[in-house]
């Protein structure tokens, strides 16, 4: 049995200590890049400035032979390149690969201090989290780092969804997680071969309409397509607000079909996701604009703030009633929208802040 009180005390000799709270930073976008492709790696000036988050990915979309080269690639960049207020992120290989664990020596004693957040795939239960807690702050200790990386997690299969509550709280260094749903899908046999996204046999339809002779079963009726990905966002959100970590969702595969990516991402921010991956470039734009509040919902939500004055009792404000939940919901969207002012200049004069 461990104490509470060993929680936060770092778990080697010289590592730095746990954070208590995690931070919150503007992460409407985790871009990704192959750190081994020079030509993509030349063009990350002109990206950083755009994202919030930039992922150097080491996992799946790298194939075996250019393991090695993107590892080192990835130890480059974070020796050469200036990534001012834009967070540094890496994904590593799984931690049942061959490459994995030297994916967490090599980068905490390369780059260590330039990492924010280190992104593990397919985590399972609370064990991967041991595991790799342990090893960083022996890691950690040995490089001399003076802050933790922290750990965000990828949710793939069946079993890690179970375990969801066990692994957000399995350490301290725990950021946040991510929907992987292509993983996911495959490990759950669910039929579908789509990185994300909807499914158009995922559906609810009308009842037929009735006439003399009863129910026209032979007419045509109106179909709602459904969202696939509904219960496991809403629970995997639960579980990151109930131990304060950050939910995210994951990719969207179809590239071309932005439409469809910035409806999957407006149901992800409803649902409470602070942000989502972008595979290309023209999913950058995407995610930033869905996960920003828009200018005339943060106009109404200071309204209702001012209006409810001490935030007690209730009111009414254009014919709809508000109370002091309204007012914390309204708060959720002002103070959100005062983080990215700060970092995005034409947000700020959209808010006229």
């Amino acid at each position: 049995m461990r104490s509470p009180r060993d929680f936060f005390k770092p778990l080697a000799v010289g590592a730095p200590e746990p954070v208590r709270e995690i931070p919150f930073r503007p992460s409407r976008v985790i871009h990704f890049f192959p750190p081994q492709n020079e030509k993509l790696v030349s063009k990350l000036p002109e990206i950083i400035p755009t994202v919030d988050i930039l992922l150097g990915n080491l996992e799946d979309a790298i194939p075996m032979a250019d393991k090695e080269a993107a590892r080192a690639g990835l130890v480059k960049v974070g020796k050469t390149v200036d990534f001012g207020s834009t967070q540094f992120w890496t994904r590593i290989n799984s931690l049942d690969s061959p490459w994995g664990h030297d994916d967490l020596v090599t980068l905490v004693s390369e780059i260590g201090d330039k990492l924010d957040v280190i992104m593990v795939p397919k985590v399972e239960g609370p064990e991967d989290i041991h595991y790799v807690d342990r090893l960083l702050a022996q890691l950690e200790a040995k490089a001399g780092l003076k802050k933790p990386i922290l750990v965000h997690a990828i949710l793939e299969t069946a079993r890690g969804m179970v375990n969801i509550e066990e692994i957000c709280a399995a350490s301290p260094r725990m950021q946040g997680l991510s929907l992987g749903p292509a993983d996911l899908a495959a490990n759950r046999r669910m039929k579908t071969t789509r990185v994300g996204g909807g499914h158009p046999d995922y559906l609810v339809r009308a009842d037929p309409p009735t006439g003399a002779d009863g129910p026209q079963y032979g007419a045509d009726r109106t179909v709602f397509q459904q969202d696939l990905w509904h219960y496991t966002l809403a629970r995997m959100v639960d579980a990151c607000v109930t131990f304060g970590l950050l939910p995210f969702y994951g990719p969207f595969g179809d590239i071309k079909d932005t439409v469809a990516c910035e409806d999957q991402f407006r149901n992800a921010y409803l649902l409470g996701c602070v942000g989502a991956w972008s595979l290309h470039p023209v999913q950058i734009d995407i995610a930033k604009k869905v996960f920003s509040p828009r200018p005339e919902d943060v106009r109404q939500a200071q309204r209702v703030i001012d209006a409810m004055g001490d935030g007690t009792g209730a009111i009414m404000l254009d014919g709809k009633m508000e109370d002091d939940a309204s007012v914390k919901q309204c708060k959720v969207v002002v103070a959100l929208a005062h983080e990215l002012a700060a970092r995005d200049p034409e947000l700020k004069a959209s808010y006229d802040f």
